[in-house]
């Protein structure tokens, strides 16, 4: 158990800091080819959405890296009723 407990704080060490790695470039530069709006976000803006994105870099590296505009369109019970389908 003594040798586990290093590896993990390891572990914890070096996702954070791949995510701060790839948090900078995302939220100043990367950010605005997924979210059209955040083209107008100020300085303060892409500060703050920084350790958001350190902390979910896995999710936002793939998008990322495909290049995806498109948002995401979230499928649930409401917005199939509006459509006039089955909920």
């Amino acid at each position: 158990m003594d040798q586990v407990i290093p590896i993990l704080v390891y572990l914890a060490l070096a996702y954070a800091a791949l995510g701060l790695l790839f948090a900078i470039p995302f939220a100043f530069r990367f950010v605005n080819r997924l979210d059209p709006d955040a083209r107008e976000g100020s300085r303060g803006f892409r500060l703050l959405i920084i350790p958001g994105a350190a902390a979910l870099w896995p999710l936002l590296l793939p998008r990322v890296l495909r290049k995806d505009a498109a948002r995401p369109v979230e499928c649930n019970a409401h917005r199939r009723a509006a459509r006039g389908g089955s909920a």
